[in-house]
């Protein structure tokens, strides 16, 4: 089944946070850290930046991430399963499950702009208003995250674009992995929509990879897309595959991330929505399905 929480894990958080708010810098402080990559090389990591920036959405339900306490309850049993390597969030997200007591060796991913806020006509202006890269670094984040959003008909981009060459820049300078989201989008009928073709993609990755004065910390954060091989084939730096929202056929879904976890380059999953609200609700039977796809022989655990 995996840790659930208790109503006395949320009252002491509670209390953590309005009492004692100098606990949680004493988490990241003492909590026990590990190697970015061990054991088979590859990682699994669980997402949960989405709230942040106004998606509160999975599949049909508009409000399914909005109750911070299922969702707590749900990434503390994700990241209570063999196999998971680490969670991706914002700082609220992050503080909250240093201050559990759920970060010990695992990966900290810190995801940086989520200033796009869904559905805003300003959602183009992807400013970063997440984790630095001075804040990660003191606090022993082991991995920072961006989102880049390319619309060649929205001058909001190059803004996006800059700022994210700064933090690749920043990054490297601190020797801190940062992994680029990228995608090619645009306007359509007043909403933002990502181009999923295999060639938009490969169009992505080549604007993201040259951002910033040093690409030797860059990983890539991409969607399983048809044609995959050929994506794959556009970059040399480490990839990991993005989830995406649920809705699909959990066991096509499956098919295709087990299919792209073959492909050179390819070292793992970063999925949220997916598995953490999940069609059938069993939030450690659909974590451990992938578990067992990035790591099948169970290398992960190995120090």
């Amino acid at each position: 089944m995996g840790t659930a929480l208790s109503d006395f894990d949320f009252a002491r958080l509670r209390d953590i946070r309005a009492s004692k708010p100098e606990a949680i810098g004493e988490a990241f402080a003492s909590r026990k850290r590990r190697e970015v990559l061990r054991g088979d090389g590859r990682l699994f990591i669980v997402a949960a930046d989405h709230p942040a920036r106004g998606a509160l959405a999975v599949g049909s339900d508009s409000t399914a991430m909005a109750n911070r306490y299922d969702l707590l309850d749900r990434l503390a049993i994700a990241v209570s399963r063999p196999g998971v390597d680490g969670v991706l969030g914002t700082p609220d997200i992050i503080d909250d499950l240093a201050a559990l007591g759920l970060l010990d060796d695992k990966i900290i991913v810190g995801s940086m702009n989520r200033g796009g806020l869904r559905g805003a006509t300003f959602e183009m202006d992807d400013r970063y208003t997440g984790f630095d890269v001075p804040t990660m670094v003191s606090s022993g984040i082991d991995f920072a995250k961006t989102l880049i959003r390319v619309n060649l008909e929205d001058p909001m981009t190059a803004l996006t674009l800059e700022a994210t060459a700064k933090a690749v820049t920043e990054a490297a300078a601190a020797g801190l992995p940062i992994m680029l989201e990228p995608f090619m989008s645009k306007w359509v009928d007043g909403r933002i929509v990502n181009d999923l073709s295999a060639d938009a993609v490969i169009l992505s990755v080549s604007i993201a990879a040259g951002l910033g004065t040093s690409s030797s910390y860059t990983w890539m954060k991409l969607p399983v897309v048809d044609d995959m091989e050929r994506v794959m084939e556009a970059t040399t730096m480490p990839t990991l595959l993005l989830g995406g929202d649920s809705g699909a056929d959990p066991d096509e879904t499956f098919a295709a991330w087990e299919d792209a976890l073959s492909l050179p380059g390819v070292r793992g999953l970063t999925v949220g929505r997916t598995l953490l609200y999940p069609p059938d609700g069993d939030v450690a039977a659909a974590v451990d399905t992938a578990a067992g796809l990035v790591h099948p022989t169970g290398l992960a655990i190995a120090s």
